[in-house]
């Protein structure tokens, strides 16, 4: 299997998006002023969400509802609210974080990172194997329970957790929060219009989204790349660590998960990938208005500049490798 792994690795390190991430990560360290303005960094964000979308409700609507797929969505809720809990008591032992910093923490751990989705999805594509169209629906339900993880752990220690106004804003944040509203928004959209209506739009959805999803990488290659320059203080062994440790720990549980629930080993993977990725765009606004006092630059940098890219390179064809072990 090692030699699985490190063939997938070998091979997805030199995909183009993995090769665009790793220029924008070599350019901010070294203090290029190389950069990609916010509003197209924005509407690249845009394309990928509703394309990712649109296609996974088409999918859903060519598959039909079934038990299988309503088993994942609650296996996939269950693993939100659960791994927080797993990443805070591993915090407790890994690291020194307070608990407002360690219950921040953990909610991006709970939470997916979209792009890696994406990532693992084109790596699926270019092995010839087929996955769960419905997984997109997975990855929105979520992105919201570890958050609710992540401030009861806050709670319980005395933290100094949103009042009732700032949770009713919070409570927006979380449902109405850009991503999952376009995210959620574009599957219904596919779900109802079905392949008829992929076919009216597929030129623009499908052969230019690995192009953009290139030009996205390379944006977020420069942002983990500031975050990680201007953070050395900040992370520490046990910090760097524990971005590792704990997605390899939270993948293993989507693979229990995914096994447990019948998934194809495509399926099995994205499970895999999801529970093992960590958010950077959902959970870091709600944390901000729930947690002000937890410290950006920790949980930020936690996820975009250390467990990102370690899914991108080496988690993936970890994942890859054990789903299709375990799968057949």
């Amino acid at each position: 299997m090692l030699e699985t792994i490190l063939g997938l690795a070998a091979d997805n390190l030199l995909s183009p998006i993995i090769l665009f991430f790793v220029l924008g990560l070599a350019a901010a360290m070294l203090r290029s002023d190389l950069s990609v303005p916010e509003a197209i960094a924005k509407g690249l964000s845009i394309y990928l969400l509703f394309a990712i979308g649109y296609k996974g409700g088409v999918a859903v609507s060519d598959h039909g509802i079934d038990a299988t797929l309503l088993m994942t969505l609650t296996a996939g809720i269950v693993l939100s609210f659960v791994l927080p809990l797993i990443a805070f008591a591993l915090l407790g032992v890994m690291t020194r974080l307070n608990r407002t910093d360690a219950a921040a923490v953990a909610g991006h751990y709970g939470s997916i990172s979209i792009v890696t989705f994406v990532a693992a999805t084109s790596i699926l594509k270019s092995q010839g194997i087929l996955s769960e169209g419905y997984m997109v629906a997975v990855a929105a339900a979520m992105e919201a329970p570890a958050i609710l993880s992540a401030l009861w752990l806050a709670s319980r220690g005395g933290g100094n957790v949103a009042d009732s106004s700032e949770r009713e804003g919070l409570l927006r944040e979380i449902l109405l929060n850009g991503s999952i509203v376009l995210l959620v928004g574009s599957f219904l959209i596919g779900l109802v219009t079905g392949k008829e209506g992929l076919a009216e739009i597929e030129s623009f959805i499908v052969a230019p989204f690995k192009g953009v999803l290139c030009l996205f990488l390379l944006d977020m290659g420069l942002v983990a790349g500031r975050g990680l320059r201007n953070s050395r203080g900040t992370l520490t062994a046990g910090l760097i660590s524990f971005g590792i440790v704990m997605p390899v720990l939270s993948s293993l549980l989507g693979l229990a998960a995914g096994l447990l629930v019948g998934l194809s080993t495509g399926g099995v993977m994205l499970l895999m990938t999801l529970s093992a990725s960590a958010s950077y765009i959902a959970v870091p606004a709600a944390m901000r208005v729930a947690l002000p006092q937890a410290n950006p630059s920790v949980y930020l940098t936690m996820s975009l500049g250390v467990t990102f890219p370690f899914n991108l390179t080496l988690g993936i064809p970890l994942y890859l490798s054990l789903a299709s072990f375990f799968g057949n």
